[in-house]
């Protein structure tokens, strides 16, 4: 859609375009200029999207929420948005201790073939979307900015990397600075966009505790690592656990805990993609199954040997990862166990 034809939707035609009843009621005075930037944002590189309510390409669980956002914009793979994901939150202030764990558990996580979510923050959120980049994973960075607005600066190089190993979200405009309030908005779709959200190191006043709320209030799982009483950085994460969060010490522990609503994830991608699902008990995919070999085999010979799409590859790949028959490792996939 052009800006014209956009311009001519929201002059005549505004119940056609996906945007709250409410909006709807108001007079719609629409800045084209913000449009029009919007758009040459999004044809500025092949790895810029802009994503609404109606694309089948907005992530499922994300508009299963009360207040999703009417539009998403996305830079880097497209399709990480379909993996189930796992959020990971803490401190800004993170201690040395918590930065440990947030990455060992994010390593777990997305070696296990599930994404990791976090907000790109100093301390725990930069922790977990580096352990995912050093370990050839997968991970979403949700902005309280705009896409093209890296916020904190020291994290520049995760900002370039994240979106070789997943993409940077943000339902902000492109060029919105860092306002404060942006912030706790921006933490609904965090939790929306996980199956779960792990709380590793919070203080009482916390606002990762905003996104463990939003997550129940959502319907997910939420989780927390537990911490030293004597000291103050755990005590949100203990007020969790106390008010029925589940203990982590490992990965096991989160991914147990949502199996059910990943299953319900796949079968909606299969439905959404119009994926027929393989009827041998035994052998899931098995064309694609025989494409990857013992050794490090990539993506691109699994798709070239398979004859398959990528997008059906990618969805495909994912469900052998989650039933035990292949492994992510660095440079493509490997096989575990014969048929």
């Amino acid at each position: 859609m052009d800006v014209e034809e956009l311009r001519q939707m929201l002059e005549h035609e505004p119940d056609a375009l996906p945007l709250p009843e409410s909006l709807l009621k108001r007079s719609l005075t629409p800045d084209f200029s913000r449009v029009e930037s919007a758009l040459s944002w999004q044809q500025a590189a092949d790895n810029h999207y802009i994503l609404t309510l109606d694309d089948p390409d907005y992530p499922y669980l994300l508009k299963q929420i009360i207040d999703p956002p009417t539009i998403i914009f996305v830079k880097g793979e497209l399709h990480t948005l379909k993996f189930p994901a796992i959020a990971i939150v803490g401190s800004r202030a993170a201690s040395q201790t918590g930065l440990q764990i947030a990455y060992r558990l994010a390593a777990e996580i997305t070696g296990l073939g599930f994404a990791v979510v976090s907000g790109m923050a100093a301390g725990i959120d930069g922790s977990a979307h580096q352990a995912c980049i050093d370990n050839d994973g997968r991970t979403l960075a949700v902005l309280g900015t705009g896409t093209d607005v890296i916020y904190p600066r020291r994290h520049r190089a995760i900002y370039e990397k994240i979106q070789h190993h997943g993409a940077i979200v943000s339902e902000f405009w492109p060029g919105t600075k860092p306002f404060a309030g942006n912030f706790p908005k921006r933490n609904r779709v965090i939790s929306g966009l996980s199956l779960g959200t792990l709380v590793v190191e919070a203080r009482r006043k916390s606002g990762s505790l905003i996104t463990a709320k939003l997550a129940l209030d959502q319907g997910r799982e939420v989780f927390a690592v537990p911490g030293n009483i004597l000291a103050g950085q755990s005590q949100g994460c203990h007020d969790l656990l106390k008010d029925g969060a589940k203990l982590v010490e490992n990965a096991a522990d989160i991914i147990e805990e949502v199996t059910a609503l990943s299953d319900f994830h796949l079968e909606e991608l299969r439905r959404r993609h119009h994926i027929e699902e393989v009827k041998a008990v035994n052998l899931p995919f098995a064309s694609l199954l025989a494409s990857v070999g013992y050794e490090t085999t990539t993506i691109d010979d699994v798709v070239e040997h398979s004859g398959k799409a990528i997008d059906l590859v990618l969805e495909q790949m994912l469900e052998l990862e989650l039933q035990g028959w292949v492994a992510v490792v660095p440079g493509g996939y490997i096989r575990l166990k014969r048929s």
